[in-house]
């Protein structure tokens, strides 16, 4: 699930900033090389055990991670359900009450950049 409507796409922050708001909110950065990164919160549905991501996703456009004043811009949000082992389904559908969680955190996130 591609969520259009968060207001991040294309928001622009440097990387200490981002890594110290997005981790007050939840999210833990996971995956990254140099040049781009990605921002996991993991929402647990308690009613089935099902686990869900939110995940944003990032790339560099001033300098590279490994400085923690390297310029990033979010590229896309989106949110699928774990397949362990395989990885996340972005097809399946997700509870409504999920996505009212990620809503608001992503709200919470895009707030810290006012």
């Amino acid at each position: 699930m591609i969520i259009d409507n968060s207001g991040l796409n294309g928001v622009q922050s440097e990387l200490h900033y981002l890594d110290a708001n997005a981790e007050k909110i939840g999210f833990v950065r996971w995956q990254w090389d140099y040049y781009r990164a990605t921002y996991d919160l993991k929402l647990t549905d308690r009613s089935s055990g099902s686990d869900y991501y939110l995940r944003v996703n990032t790339k560099a456009i001033e300098g590279k991670l490994e400085n923690p004043h390297a310029m990033l811009e979010i590229e896309h949000v989106y949110m699928g359900l774990s397949t362990y082992p395989r990885g996340l389904d972005y097809d399946a559908t997700i509870p409504k009450h999920i996505v009212d969680t990620a809503n608001q955190r992503l709200q919470m996130l895009k707030r810290s950049f006012v």
